[in-house]
């Protein structure tokens, strides 16, 4: 029977909560105990389960891959946060925060080879070699994608085109790669998996795009973060970008100065979000969204599998390009 997207967070939590890591060391294990429930969307494992659906299989088939993509996806979030100094994740303080740096890092690499060691826990061992398969390409891309966005952090200029290759291999591949996993333990075809995750990465550079978005322009006590936290860092997003391509040089050269100011922090925001909006910089991200939402929904229209989850599955994409948090 197929269950709605409710039911698969709830059977998706109930596998994770059963997860819990006992063993010794604890100083290990306590980190990785602790990310892993310290909460989240859960999207990627939803959209695993989800897909497996849409192909005729139970979801609870691709639990231990869905907790894969999860444990993965985690485990990218502590690296990334040390490479960031970051001091927060999801409103707590980040792992190498609490546990130390040593920890965070040898925390996360435990996590890196759990994935695996869950990945071939699968009901469908004859599919192992395209999972692992399709796994290593996406693990990869999100590496890259990392490097990528380490290395514009070096460069005065970036281009619409590169930006966009770096939020789909940072972001959409494992939303694409969640979705493909899922659909190989369902029973797809590897050109209909493929093609799931072809929605999937158009859905997950939206849903990037979006957070561009909600952080210069979304209500901070809703987004749950101060406003303009992107413009305070000099991130080069999507807005930054394309600003800096339409404006006249007038308009550019103030922008510019104001990118360029280290202090005045909350005025360095103000002008820089009002700059953006006279340069109409959120019509421009919708359009942009709503062109890759558009090919998103094309993928999956062309797909067979079970109609309902198909329009489950579209839903779902919907609602978290046009989020408000």
């Amino acid at each position: 029977m197929m269950q709605n997207f409710d039911e698969i967070q709830l059977l998706f939590q109930q596998y994770l909560d059963e997860q819990i890591f006992r063993q010794e060391p604890q100083s290990l294990y306590e980190p990785v105990n602790y990310i892993m429930q310290v909460g989240g969307k859960r999207l990627r494992p939803a959209l695993a389960l989800m897909a497996c659906q849409m192909f005729g299989a139970p979801a609870s088939r691709a639990l231990p891959a869905a907790y894969a993509i999860e444990i993965f996806h985690n485990f990218s979030l502590v690296h990334d946060d040390i490479m960031d100094q970051a001091p927060l994740r999801r409103g707590q303080p980040t792992v190498h925060q609490r546990f130390g740096l040593n920890a965070g890092i040898l925390s996360g690499d435990v996590m890196l080879i759990y994935a695996y060691a869950y990945l071939l826990k699968t009901a469908a061992p004859d599919c192992l070699p395209q999972l692992l398969n399709c796994f290593n390409r996406v693990a990869i891309e999100v590496c890259e994608g990392q490097q990528m966005d380490m290395d514009f952090e070096q460069r005065e200029t970036v281009s619409i085109d590169a930006y966009l290759k770096m939020i789909e291999l940072k972001t959409a591949a494992l939303i694409g790669g969640a979705l493909e996993l899922g659909a190989i333990i369902g029973g797809a075809t590897l050109p209909q998996a493929a093609q799931l995750a072809t929605f999937g990465r158009n859905a997950g550079i939206a849903f990037q795009l979006q957070d561009d978005w909600l952080d210069a322009f979304g209500n901070p006590t809703i987004v749950g973060k101060k406003q303009g936290g992107d413009i305070a860092q000099n991130k080069k997003t999507y807005l930054i970008i394309k600003a800096l391509e339409i404006a006249d040089d007038a308009t550019r050269q103030e922008l510019c100065h104001w990118l360029a100011t280290t202090d005045q922090e909350a005025e360095k925001i103000e002008r820089v979000i009002h700059l953006l909006q006279q340069l109409d910089i959120p019509k421009h991200a919708e359009s942009i969204k709503t062109n890759y939402m558009r090919q998103a929904y094309d993928a999956l229209e062309q797909l067979p599998g079970d109609a309902t989850v198909k329009t489950a599955i579209a839903e779902l994409a919907d609602k978290l390009a046009n989020r408000a948090f």
